[in-house]
């Protein structure tokens, strides 16, 4: 019998870093576990508004890629700008259609919930395409026509 299914996170040795920014970033944010090994982190067990998360301190080996990336859902503009300009900060670089990567490689996707009412809409959809951050107002201009 299958218990959960848990993301699990392989950084370039910088996981103590990325557990400082993503705990100053979201609310609601709970270390759960920190392991440690000759005194540097090893692994730690999180959770990012309600998601558990496992991550390793892996090394070179191997780098994040665009195939997956974490979709974090937000009510209002203010949100999406807070948490999009948090993690482009220091070393993060933006994309296209409400995607970045922050400093460490993952991709995230920072996505009001306007974008799902109103994706509906050939107009929204060419408006979001052009963008990168995604900004609500554009996505209701182009919705209204």
């Amino acid at each position: 019998m299958v218990h959960s299914v848990t993301p699990f996170l392989w950084f370039n040795n910088d996981l103590e870093q990325a557990i400082a920014l993503y705990s100053s970033i979201f609310k609601n944010f709970r270390t759960h576990n920190i392991n440690r090994m000759d005194g540097r982190v090893f692994g730690a067990e999180f959770e990012i508004e309600g998601q558990k998360f496992n991550a390793l301190n892996g090394g070179p080996t191997y780098a994040f890629t665009e195939a997956i990336s974490l979709f974090v859902s937000v009510d209002d503009q203010a949100e999406v700008d807070r948490i999009w300009d948090a993690l482009c900060a220091d070393g993060g670089a933006p994309g296209r259609c409400g995607w970045l990567k922050d400093k460490f490689g993952l991709s995230w996707q920072i996505i009001p919930t306007a974008l799902g009412r109103l994706m509906g809409d050939p107009k929204v959809v060419q408006a979001m395409m052009q963008m990168n951050k995604i900004i609500i107002s554009d996505l209701e201009k182009a919705h209204a026509g």
